[in-house]
């Protein structure tokens, strides 16, 4: 590798003092035009790679962070990803697979069993493809992919379990002419079902306000984006979604395409609805426009930041935010831990941008997900972590902003805090799996139901009687199997909510904030748990 000489530093005073993060571009041979961050090989480190029409270049990382290069060669792609990337391990055998958003449709490149080859799968229908996404639309435990669709209502292709697609287009983002550009996958209302929504561009104001897509928990998708206070006829190609006011639910930058005035910061409020914050949380300073939007916690004190455009947009913990500019390159480039030091770095063109981490001694945690019930890689697991700083919250994501596709390790940063009292994932088949005490400054993999206190293996679907979802009481079935038994209820963040003796076949819920909730109901020998929603 030839080392530049250029050095971008950003200096930020945080919570935990003095904190510099700067980035040092460095270049890799990489010979391909369309570009991802991600790991390929299942070891969780992520690897470096780009793609042609013929051709699949991996730089695998290696744990001391050098990488090897394999060039792989594939037939002929009807389409090549022109306008997104997306990954993930769609067939479950460890390595893996690649969607191709192109300009006249959608091709899939899948992973033979020890990664070495791959079998181009190309659909005949035509989709001007925006962003693209892995996600499990209807929580089966298969990945499905989605793609926004320019010129018409969007496309989506589900998995039957097998690794095969079936092509459906409709019911998620439905504009007879399109303007769908840049989708996320998120739980915005934190049901435990994945909701989306879809920043739009072009034409008149009804073909270009953002919708936001909820799922009632069966896979029938509603839009809600006015009553959420997110249609926004604003123009923008992408949107940032994270916590970052670390207050358990998700919020959200809108970043303006054409205008730099009308960027758009909306916190949420937990019922629904957002507010938005815009004026009061400095991001209008920003006078850069563009269509690449995301957010990682870049100087790991524990609040999310914003990248836009090659410029950042710091999280002083207060829901303010210090924008440095021109930092990376415009596009913002793919994102993830290239060096294995638990910083998150860039790479874009043939340059990785390395987070130098010199002056900063904030500590970090880096969770890698394997689904068992759900998808392998766990893509729409929830995550939270809890420590001195509080408990901020993660979402495994395949697709952000709108072209680049960036790493599906999940990352925290954790200012000055050296232990971690819990982690909790609660993944998209409601199991729960629940960490205590964890060590700082490591990545750690965690399998689905592997954990002590996983409710996995006590799932059933038949513990409440009705109603489900409830406002007030739940009712439940017999209790003659267990001997004086107990009950706890659990959020989302696997906190324990309520908790005591269970003698009656009903329980009061009317207390309870709007959300996902895991009941368990256990005496000496048996234990039975199951999801329920109040709203």
């Amino acid at each position: 590798m030839k080392k530049l000489i250029l050095l971008l530093t950003i200096l930020t005073t945080g919570f935990s003092g003095i904190s510099q993060v700067s980035f040092i571009p460095e270049f890799i041979d990489t010979n391909h035009s369309d570009r991802a961050v991600v790991d390929m090989n299942s070891d969780f480190l992520d690897d470096v790679v780009s793609v042609s029409t013929t051709t699949i270049q991996i730089f695998f990382q290696q744990p001391n962070g050098t990488f090897i290069e394999r060039n792989i060669t594939t037939t002929p792609a009807d389409n090549t990803p022109s306008w997104s990337l997306a990954a993930g391990d769609y067939d479950g055998n460890g390595f893996t697979d690649l969607l191709y958003g192109g300009g006249n449709g959608v091709t899939f490149m899948r992973a033979n069993e020890d990664g070495t080859a791959y079998t181009e799968d190309s659909f005949p229908q035509f989709v001007f493809s925006q962003r693209s996404n892995f996600v499990d639309i209807n929580n089966d435990g298969n990945l499905d992919a989605f793609v926004c669709h320019d010129v018409e209502p969007n496309v989506y292709y589900i998995n039957d379990g097998a690794g095969n697609f079936t092509y459906y287009q409709g019911g998620i983002g439905d504009f007879p002419t399109g303007g769908h550009y840049g989708s996320v996958w998120i739980d915005y209302d934190n049901d435990g079902d994945i909701d989306m929504f879809n920043a739009k561009c072009g034409g008149g104001p009804d073909r270009r306000t953002d919708q936001l897509h909820n799922n009632d928990g069966t896979g029938v998708f509603t839009e809600v984006g006015e009553e959420a206070g997110l249609a926004d006829p604003m123009s923008t190609w992408s949107s940032a979604w994270n916590d970052y006011n670390n207050d358990g639910y998700v919020d959200v930058f809108v970043g303006n395409s054409v205008d730099p005035n009308m960027h758009k910061l909306a916190i949420n409020n937990g019922d629904g609805t957002f507010t938005d914050i815009s004026e009061s949380s400095g991001i209008n300073v920003m006078s850069a426009t563009g269509i690449e939007n995301c957010s990682y916690d870049f100087n790991n004190d524990g609040y999310a930041d914003i990248a836009s455009n090659g410029n950042i947009l710091l999280n002083n913990g207060d829901l303010t935010f210090t924008l440095y500019e021109n930092v990376l390159p415009s596009n913002n480039g793919s994102f993830g831990d290239l060096n294995n030091d638990g910083f998150i770095d860039s790479f874009t063109g043939s340059t990785i941008y390395y987070n130098d981490t010199t002056n900063n001694d904030n500590h970090w945690i880096t969770i890698n997900t394997i689904g068992v019930e759900s998808n392998r890689n766990g893509i729409g697991a929830r995550i939270s972590v809890t420590s001195a700083l509080g408990t901020q919250i993660r979402e495994v994501r395949s697709g952000e902003g709108f072209r680049m596709m960036s790493t599906l390790n999940t990352h925290f940063g954790l200012g000055a805090d050296t232990e971690i009292s819990v982690i909790t994932i609660t993944w998209p088949s409601g199991t729960v799996d629940v960490i205590e005490n964890v060590s700082v400054d490591e990545t750690i993999t965690v399998t689905e139901g592997s954990t002590i206190l996983s409710l996995n293996d006590s799932l059933v679907n038949n513990l409440i009687l009705f109603p489900n979802p409830t406002s007030t009481v739940i009712n439940l079935s017999s209790l003659d199997t267990f001997t004086q038994p107990e009950y706890s209820v659990y959020d989302v963040q696997g906190r324990r909510v309520m908790n005591a003796s269970l003698n009656t076949q009903s329980i009061d819920v009317s207390a309870l904030a709007n959300g996902a909730y895991i009941l368990k109901v256990a005496d000496a020998q048996s234990v039975k748990t199951q999801k329920f929603i109040k709203n």
